[in-house]
């Protein structure tokens, strides 16, 4: 199932219902729980009292439920992200400690690191297929962390903006960092030492922050 950009707003403060957000409450909860391929939409409803009727018409199927239920998730991490690194003096700093963060929270994440470590057959669609409704949303937020810092001569909203040259070089950007980080998430064995924070800093610092070509 694609989840396009007006599905995605939906998750914005205020615009998903009670109903809604109890069913993705529960979602969470059985997820997490029982894993993915276990799980079913009867599962979810139990736990959010409602009918299995009433999940598919918020969410349109089991696909688009763990959909939005990963969007959603997705989305608190990057308020996490985005409070980790306001204090830092340079975008440098912040692509660096960013890095660190989201490798750390997204493997001790119950949800997402438990996915990743015992079904990343089953979640990978989630992060790659269809353009990955979650790697377009957080690729998104980070292109435009990006244009304000100027990556791409994007700064101060001028013709660099999200419809031009400079926009589209932000996102590619933003595109390389995710995809580095969700190759990391799915196959963490590797000869690159990314086991504690400092090591993903250097790792970062030497490898993404030159990625950040600003004219």
């Amino acid at each position: 199932m694609q989840v396009g950009r007006i599905d995605i707003e939906r998750l914005d403060a205020g615009r998903l219902d009670p109903v809604a957000g109890r069913i993705l409450d529960a979602a969470l909860q059985q997820f997490t729980r029982s894993g993915l391929r276990r799980s079913t939409v009867d599962d979810v409803a139990r736990r959010a009292k409602v009918s299995r009727v009433t999940v598919y018409r918020r969410f349109g199927s089991k696909e688009g439920l763990v959909a939005f239920c990963l969007l959603r998730e997705s989305r608190r991490f990057l308020a996490v992200l985005d409070a980790a690194v306001a204090e830092l003096p340079s975008i440098e700093e912040r692509v660096a400690e960013g890095f660190a963060v989201t490798l750390r929270h997204i493997r001790s994440h119950p949800l997402m690191g438990g996915l990743l470590r015992l079904e990343p057959d089953v979640v990978l669609p989630f992060l790659t297929v269809d353009g990955g409704p979650v790697l377009v949303a957080v690729r998104d937020h980070v292109a435009e962390r990006l244009r304000r810092e100027g990556v791409g001569g994007a700064g101060n909203g001028g013709a660099g903006g999200a419809g031009g040259a400079g926009g589209s070089e932000a996102a590619a950007v933003a595109e390389l960092m995710v995809r580095v980080v969700v190759s990391f998430l799915l196959t963490p064995a590797s000869c690159i030492e990314l086991d504690d924070a400092d090591r993903a800093r250097d790792f970062a610092r030497r490898f993404l922050v030159p990625l950040l070509r600003r004219h």
